[in-house]
Parts: structure tokens; sequence; C-alpha cells
């Protein structure tokens, strides 16, 4: 499995390059999803990640379907742990743009799988639209509030090569317990 790289990795703090749209259903970009979504599953607290995370300077991030059921709480470290679980697929989202933030925002509580473990609130748009292209090449927007919309500016930030500790207040460290 891939491993997660740390705020040091200078992989985190370049620009991605957008994945020529005929590439997209090659075996190396299933092959790179699949070490992502690997990655992604091996943190129990992990919501999403990008492919600069794992070494990758592509405009690609995966969300992991967890967030998507019922019983999902956000925080929640033990979510996976609880038997018979279907998990929705994980969502792809690759060359995403945002096209649109709302002009509310609010003060939310982060962290990052490559900034452990270390947490700060940051200042996001309540509401985003985000444009991609799924893993077999369609074009697809979808909107999103609450918890998605916050992922999908933390990972878009991921992809111009921004920490969500360069713009957070009152970071913090919280060791697993």
């Amino acid at each position: 499995m891939k491993k997660i790289v740390q705020k040091e990795d200078k992989v985190l703090r370049q620009h991605t390059k957008d994945i020529p749209i005929s590439e997209i259903t090659t075996l190396k970009i299933k092959k790179i999803l699949k070490e992502m979504s690997s990655a992604l599953k091996s943190q129990s607290d992990g919501v999403a990640i990008a492919a600069p995370q794992i070494g990758y300077k592509l405009s690609v991030f995966v969300v992991s379907g967890k967030i998507f059921h019922k019983d999902f709480v956000r925080g929640e470290k033990e979510f996976e742990k609880t038997p018979n679980k279907e998990i929705p697929k994980d969502l792809i989202f690759i060359n995403p743009k945002i096209s649109k933030l709302s002009q509310e925002k609010e003060w939310l509580m982060e962290g990052c799988l490559s900034v452990r473990w270390l947490y700060g609130k940051t200042y996001r748009s309540k509401k985003a639209m985000i444009i991609a292209y799924d893993e077999n090449g369609k074009r697809f927007q979808r909107g999103a509030s609450g918890l998605l919309a916050q992922i999908f500016q933390h990972e878009t930030d991921h992809l111009k090569g921004v920490l969500f500790t360069d713009h957070a207040k009152e970071i913090k460290e919280e060791l697993p317990k």
C-alpha cells in the first residue's frame, strides 16, 4: 500500500496536473485510484484523499463512501469496526474545479491525513458546486453542503499545493487515544 506523505513532503506544495480525458480509463489511472482508496481506507478517521497525499502530482481526489452512510457520525473513529455496514461506493473527482461557493461561510474544525495530528478551525463556504470527471471519463456536476462542501474545498486546496494549516486558526495537536 502507498504511504500517505506528510506535510514536509514537497509534492504537497506543488500544483497538480490535469489528467488528459483520454487517459482517465487507462490501467495506470485505475491503479492510482485503487491506491488512493486503499490509503484512505487504512485511516479510520479519513473522509477523503487527494493524489498528492500519496505522491502523485495529479488532479484527482477520492471521497469515502462512508460519509453517505446513515450511521456515519463526523469524527467517529470506530465507524468501520461495526460489522455488516453496507458502505456506499467511494466518489472519484478527476480534474475537479469548484464552479461556485456560497457567500455564507462558517468556521469548521478540520484535520488532514498529511498533517498528523494537527487540527484547527478553517473558514469555509457552507455550500460548494464542483465540476469533475468520474472514473469512466464522464463529466458531472455536483452540489454539496455541510461536510461534503468542506471536503470539496479542502481537497481542491491540496491540488493547488495548499494545506489547511496555511489558513487555519487555533491549530492544536490531538494525539490518538
